[in-house]
């Protein structure tokens, strides 16, 4: 592939990036869970109800097949956006 081509791949990938990530923040918003996306839109910070503790990164890895969170140690399937916002509200309440 030329640069260009290059570029345009990555481009493309980072444009379903964003795409998986604002599904997910709208899930979880559903959910009353407080996010934002921060980095040019490649992470989502996710907030701990009532302000306690650390806010969350959650990033699209894995070749953009799973959201993932905790140092790559926990994830969850991009294809299930709904699913992945119930388990992350269920993981930063506690």
């Amino acid at each position: 592939m030329n640069p260009i081509d290059v570029m345009a791949v990555a481009y493309m990938n980072r444009t379903d990036e964003e795409r998986k990530l604002l599904r997910l923040r709208h899930e979880l918003t559903q959910l009353r869970i407080h996010t934002e996306l921060r980095d040019n839109n490649t992470a989502l910070l996710v907030h701990r109800p009532g302000g306690r503790g650390l806010p969350l990164w959650v990033f699209v890895g894995y070749g953009g097949a799973y959201f993932s969170w905790q140092y790559a140690e926990k994830r969850h399937p991009v294809n299930d956006a709904e699913g992945a916002a119930k388990v992350l509200a269920e993981y930063v309440s506690r």
